[in-house]
């Protein structure tokens, strides 16, 4: 019996006080890691005589030079994956494949050939907008800072999505699944608390609670991704390619990456909902699904998203040579 994504937890120590106990281990890792922006945010506000904590998350965001607010916010999350992955393992007996994918291993082509298209394409969408309405832009372009940006932006964004892919779409589905035996609930609980904790990012003030629905609905696309294809690759490639290309390409004063970016968006940025949030997760995100579905070919979508979560022979809990 080949398991399926979510199965895959069987494999290892799937108590569901363990998910718990490992859930609280991993935020507090997180936090930990939130320490040195904290410490470096604190003293700069005073240098500038301010109150960090009299200041809202667009003001505190703008507190460090950009590329050390990058640094120290990503931080946090190298330092949260590096929890989920020693939680995963002490505390769960699970190997990184198991917690990654049901392929015997992780299909790292499936990454790429994500990673690629979608920065491709999202880059696209970008400079197409540039060039038909130069008017909402400026060059934001300074070659030593936007290579030191570069450079970490390509070493850390990675693990920042990685971080949260492998929490959200990995260790909370299979966890949630196992414990409720079925594949709707997870799917919809990690995609609701994964929009949810964006609610402090300044687009929200500036957009306004409808950005709620981009949120959840990514973290509904990439769920649906990762049932789907059995294995977290392609929302791993997906997500990486989203934020690192975003980050290289565009910024903005109202955006929770602040960066020297090659552009700047100067948009009033409430005249943006229906390009950046209706038409991504209700035409595009459908879109890149059923493409996806006959690349790799996809079949029993009800299934797949809606069946229950079988316990598996005890034979099959071993991994499949």
């Amino acid at each position: 019996m080949k398991l399926d994504y979510i199965q895959q937890a069987y494999k290892g120590l799937h108590d569901g006080w363990r998910y718990i106990v490992g859930f609280v281990i991993i935020v507090i890792f997180v936090v930990i890691g939130q320490v040195p922006f904290t410490i470096a945010a604190i003293f700069e506000a005073q240098q500038q005589g301010m109150s960090l904590f009299a200041l809202d998350e667009t003001a505190i965001m703008t507190v460090l030079e950009p590329n050390l607010n990058l640094f120290l916010m990503l931080l946090s999350f190298a330092v949260g994956l590096l929890g989920i992955f020693l939680v995963n393992k002490w505390l769960h007996n699970m190997t990184i494949t198991q917690l990654t994918t049901a392929r015997k291993k992780i299909d790292w082509k499936r990454f790429w050939v994500i990673f690629i298209s979608w920065g491709i394409l999202s880059s696209g969408l970008v400079l197409v907008d540039y060039f038909m309405t130069p008017e909402n832009y400026v060059l934001n372009f300074n070659l030593e800072k936007f290579l030191i940006l570069a450079i970490i932006a390509i070493a850390l964004v990675p693990l920042q999505t990685s971080c949260e892919e492998y929490l959200f779409r990995g260790y909370l589905m299979q966890g949630i699944g196992v414990v409720v035996k079925n594949r709707w609930v997870p799917l919809l609980l990690t995609s609701v608390v994964f929009g949810m904790l964006h609610i402090a990012n300044p687009e929200v003030d500036k957009l306004g609670n409808i950005i709620m629905i981009y949120y959840i609905g990514t973290g509904l696309f990439l769920g649906i991704m990762t049932l789907m294809d059995d294995g977290l690759e392609l929302a791993l490639g997906f997500h990486a390619a989203n934020n690192l290309f975003t980050a290289l390409l565009v910024t903005a004063d109202w955006t929770a990456f602040q960066t020297h970016s090659i552009l700047k968006d100067t948009s009033d940025p409430t005249s943006a909902t229906m390009m950046d949030i209706i038409i991504p997760v209700f035409v595009m995100f459908p879109i890149i699904l059923l493409i996806l579905s006959k690349v790799y070919g996809w079949n029993n979508w009800k299934e797949r998203l809606f069946g229950r979560v079988e316990e598996p022979p005890k034979e099959d809990y071993k991994i499949i040579e």
